[in-house]
């Protein structure tokens, strides 16, 4: 589990118009837990540019502003790309479960991507929940994850 209790966190959430039932629904389980949660996300199907949404949560994330990001758009890519443009963000493309716990415990990514238009709402519930509750496990990843950020 991570180290913070869930009243104690505060997460970043951004989509584009491929996302707004995602989001509508990861806000009501983050909710449920106990998170603060900052939206930044359009609620409309209403066309948008993905890379304002993730700019805006990745930038949260890089000052310390929350502790985790969320980002939605169709296949995940187009925000993520835009979230891993901040030195201080970490942000994994997830589809399963599995790789989200990876990105956690070898990569210690702050944010996940989500591919609106490849996955199912109960399967990306799953993952955020993986996500948020998986510790980064340090020790031989560390030295990687120290060797990403271009400064």
């Amino acid at each position: 589990m991570h180290k913070q209790h869930s009243q104690d966190m505060k997460i970043a959430i951004g989509n584009d118009h491929a996302g707004p039932e995602y989001k509508k629904a990861i806000v009501e389980m983050l909710q449920n837990k106990g998170f603060e949660v900052v939206n930044y996300g359009t609620d409309t199907f209403d066309s948008v540019d993905y890379p304002d949404f993730g700019h805006k949560v990745a930038q949260d994330v890089e000052d310390k502003k929350v502790d985790f990001g969320i980002v939605i758009c169709g296949s995940g890519n187009g925000i993520a790309m835009s979230a891993n443009k901040y030195q201080g963000v970490r942000c994994a493309l997830c589809w399963t479960k599995e790789i989200a716990v990876l990105a956690r415990q070898h990569n210690d990514a702050n944010v996940i991507s989500i591919p609106a238009r490849f996955t199912a709402i109960p399967q990306v519930l799953e993952m955020v929940d993986v996500f948020l509750s998986t510790e980064f496990e340090g020790g031989r990843h560390a030295n990687r994850v120290n060797k990403i950020a271009c400064r």
